[in-house]
């Protein structure tokens, strides 16, 4: 395998097996374990194709880097910690999003963003 393909397959499976988005620093971290010396511009450019291919998707938060995750999931929400960052999935969603939405308005999607303490500084 080329260096190049290495790259790529070390980036995809840190996003693949994460259990939350990461960020393209996160991203490069992990990858560096199977392949030493990988530099975070290599990580954006492959994250990019993927967003491109629509195989990952950009988790946007106010004020934050993006970060990423595999596109498979099912619709959820997310919760950053406000000690040390990290985003992490929720599961499910509360419904009822549409009774609060102005009348004569149609709702395409949404987002629902919780903050507090994960259970590491809790």
């Amino acid at each position: 395998m080329s260096r190049r393909t290495d790259q790529k397959a070390a980036i995809r499976t840190v996003i693949d097996e994460a259990e939350r988005p990461l960020t393209a620093q996160e991203i490069c971290d992990a990858a560096q374990r199977d392949v030493p010396g990988l530099g975070i511009a290599t990580v954006y450019r492959n994250v990019k194709t993927l967003v491109e291919r629509e195989s990952i998707c950009a988790v946007d938060l106010p004020g934050e880097p993006t970060r990423y995750e595999r596109a498979d999931l099912a619709h959820h929400h997310h919760f950053q910690c406000d000690d040390c960052g990290r985003v992490f999935d929720v599961h499910g969603c509360p419904g009822g999003v549409k009774a609060i939405v102005p009348e004569g308005f149609e709702l395409r999607a949404h987002e629902i963003v919780m903050y507090g303490r994960c259970d590491a500084c809790a």
